[in-house]
């Protein structure tokens, strides 16, 4: 039984939200995050941004504490405001390919974390988790929800499309031309309903945002631990999170670029491959691999095709027969000698996403030696690999959609 649950969200009032709203930090490059500061006093970045006021860096917990006075701040001037019922939030992204996105933000049960009824299936590093926890206990909320995604249900999905042909409280579009939509559910009857159809799901999965809900976990445990009276209805008992049906979800590929060959040259590469693949050159024109177990290498001018072996690898588990661990078993330890997938520098990840002339061109600069491209991972194997209690490896998959912080924020 899974326990989602509506809240009392703040958010931006509905003339500054196109304004509040911003991708994650980590994503903008310093160029465009000074823009945003220096341009838009309204942007959520002025919040998690907190230096740039006094135009110093600022971190540990000083941050943490000019980020919370940021957001009090936002609130008292009244770019944010609360909510006055506990509600659920009906979320749509369309993206500028025209990709439609259909959810539910919501409170998720920490304990059902615990439980292992939100199911993970990626490694998270532990001194990530606790920075995080920390910043959460300083600041006292989290305005990026984990993107968890559950079996498709045909009641929720009705409630959804009822909502939506209602006009939206939100409606914003972003220089990226994605367009956003926010319905609010605060119907006691509706509430109920989705609640329910809630309950009787057994199991959803994390799709994107391990080390957040891990680290909301471990405050969940701070907090419960340092409170005598703890009821288990606490506000830290969740963390925020969109929901959306496994339809919805698109998963992209994670390709690989490594910048040499550990000391072998392009023929002792190429021979130590063969131990494990059936090769083939396919020239200079960009070439996409065609099934599972089956990669596109880019190596000095010329793209190859590298088939799996069948005879040479044995698969025992679900996590064995993911390309990425099937690359890195085969290739990227034994051969290049990464052992560290997280956090040698030796290797890039980029997102499949982009265009393959993204491979090209940083093996064609120099920048990297070779480059490696592999199909997507389906949801199935996903589920497999989270069920078996297994962990794939770092950057497997590119998840959609990616949310835009400050839209909705909930605090405990």
């Amino acid at each position: 039984m899974t326990k989602i649950i509506p809240f009392k969200a703040v958010r931006p009032t509905r003339d500054k939200v196109s304004l509040v709203a911003a991708r994650s930090y980590q994503s903008y490059t310093k160029e465009q995050l000074e823009s945003r500061l220096r341009d838009n006093p309204f942007s959520f970045l002025q919040i998690v941004n907190p230096g740039y006021r006094f135009d110093k860096d600022i971190s540990g917990e000083a941050r943490y504490s000019l980020v919370k006075n940021r957001f009090l701040e936002f609130k008292e001037d009244g770019i944010f405001i609360q909510d006055e019922k506990p509600s659920y939030y009906i979320y749509k992204i369309v993206d500028r390919e025209e990709q439609e996105f259909n959810g539910i933000v919501a409170a998720s049960s920490a304990l059902d974390y615990e439980n292992d009824i939100i199911k993970k299936h990626e490694d998270t590093i532990a001194y990530k988790e606790i920075l995080f926890k920390d910043y959460l206990k300083t600041v006292g909320f989290n305005a990026e929800p984990v993107l968890l995604t559950y079996p498709d249900n045909a009641v929720i999905d009705s409630i959804i499309k009822k909502t939506q042909k209602e006009r939206a409280e939100f409606e914003f579009t972003t220089t990226y031309r994605d367009t956003h939509y926010l319905w609010k559910v605060d119907n006691p009857k509706i509430i109920a309903n989705i609640q329910k159809e809630f309950e009787n799901i057994p199991t959803i999965y994390i799709a994107d945002g391990h080390h957040r809900s891990a680290s909301s976990y471990l405050l969940y445990k701070d907090l419960k631990d340092a409170n005598p009276e703890h009821q288990g209805d606490e506000a830290y008992n969740f963390f925020m999170s969109y929901l959306i049906p496994e339809s919805d979800l698109q998963i992209h590929a994670f390709n690989r670029l490594v910048k040499d060959l550990n000391g072998l040259s392009k023929e002792e590469f190429l021979i130590q491959l063969d131990t494990f693949y059936r090769i083939e050159n396919r020239g200079k024109m960009p070439y996409q691999p065609s099934k599972k177990h089956h990669f596109s290498m880019y190596l000095d001018g010329d793209f190859y095709s590298l088939y799996l072996r069948k005879t040479s690898y044995k698969i025992e588990t679900s996590l064995d027969g993911l390309d990425s661990q099937i690359l890195y078993k085969t290739i990227l330890n034994p051969i290049l000698g990464i052992e560290d997938l997280r956090n040698d520098q030796r290797i890039i990840y980029v997102n499949g996403k982009k265009d393959l002339v993204n491979i090209k061109s940083s093996v064609d600069s120099g920048e990297s030696k070779v480059g490696f491209v592999m199909l997507p991972v389906l949801m199935n194997e996903m589920k497999q690999i989270a069920d078996d209690g297994l962990k794939m490896p770092p950057k497997s998959t590119y998840i959609e959609p990616k949310l835009r912080s400050g839209v909705t924020i909930y605090e405990f």
